[in-house]
Formats: C-alpha cells, sequence, structure tokens
C-alpha cells in the first residue's frame, strides 16, 4: 500500500510517497542525512518524531521544488504529515499534530505580496522618495 500527500509553503511544493520498507527518508533522491543545515534536518524530522513508531516501517519519497531553503522544509514537513495521518488513519495522530503545530496539516496563506505597476522593483509598495520643495 502506498499513500501520495502534497504540502505547500510560500513558492514551495512538496509531494511525498509513503510505503512500507525499511524506514529511509529520501528527499529529491538524497537521504535527509546528505542536508548540511541541521535546523531544516529538525524541522524536516518534527512529524517522524511525533509520529512515534509508525515511520520505521515506512519509505518516504519526497519530491520538493521552489521557494527557498525553509519554505521547501516546511513544505516537507507538512507533506511528510498529511501522509502520516493518511498511511495511518489515526484520528489521534491528527490531533496530536493539530495541537503541536496546525501548519503540519494544514496551509500556511500567507504570501508575499504581488508588485504594484510603476513603482521600483524593490517592494510591492515601496516608492521613490519625492521632495516638495
Amino acid at each position: 500500500m502506498s499513500v501520495n500527500a502534497t504540502g505547500k509553503r510560500k513558492e514551495a511544493r512538496a509531494s511525498a510517497r509513503l510505503e512500507e520498507g525499511e524506514g529511509n527518508l529520501r528527499i529529491n533522491s538524497r537521504p535527509l542525512e546528505s542536508f548540511s543545515d541541521e535546523m531544516v534536518e529538525l524541522m524536516i524530522k518534527e512529524p517522524l518524531r511525533l509520529a512515534g513508531d509508525l515511520p520505521e516501517n515506512l519509505d518516504i519519497e519526497v519530491e520538493v521544488s521552489g521557494g527557498g531553503k525553509i519554505g521547501q522544509a516546511e513544505a516537507v514537513r507538512q507533506a511528510i504529515a498529511r501522509g502520516l495521518v493518511k498511511f495511518s488513519g489515526d484520528e489521534e495522530l491528527e490531533k496530536k499534530f493539530e495541537e503541536y503545530d496546525r501548519y503540519l496539516l494544514v496551509r500556511d496563506a500567507r504570501t508575499t505580496e504581488q508588485h504594484k505597476p510603476s513603482m521600483s522593483s524593490k517592494g510591492a509598495r515601496k516608492h521613490k522618495q519625492r521632495s516638495k520643495r
């Protein structure tokens, strides 16, 4: 049995595939340990720690693209958490994720504001400074 789940954060998109196996976690065909940033690694492992023994016999393959490294990490953790809930069908696990961090299961709708026409390329609302006299 295999389960597919998706996660999104800002411009990052992740899709996870969970199936029975030996407990391997691969992101873009690379093992999680190959990432140099420890904080990113800890963020991705959060849903696995909260799920207890469930991920020990699951192979998780995640494909992620777009955004920056933190946005990608949050998209990956959301995809993994959604996949674990879907795979297990356990409402207790869903409640546990919800109490720990709501954004493990629910998309964070905050994104950057679009740039307005005739403004500088520095930001959505930034104008060129003007002098009154």
